[in-house]
């Protein structure tokens, strides 16, 4: 990373913005920029964070992570 053209440098934001496109903006028609912002915002906080393994995590989701947080510490 860090080179001009080097392909590994916006696949990661090409693959997220594929995702975007396909489960909300060709879903519909938007009437306003703001309805299609908060249907943007709905997605990510709502399924993408949800789904989304994360390295920092240990590669669980966000919800495993904490379900298992919740049962050791209650242990």
């Amino acid at each position: 990373m860090g080179r001009v053209g080097a392909c590994g440098d916006n696949a990661a934001m090409e693959s997220f913005f594929a995702l975007l496109q396909n489960n909300v903006l060709d879903r519909r028609r938007w009437p306003t920029r703001t309805e299609l912002r908060l249907a943007i915002v709905c997605w990510i906080e709502k399924t993408y964070h949800r789904k989304r393994r994360q390295r920092r995590l240990g590669r669980l989701t966000p919800i495993e992570f904490e379900t298992i947080n919740q049962t050791a510490h209650a242990a």
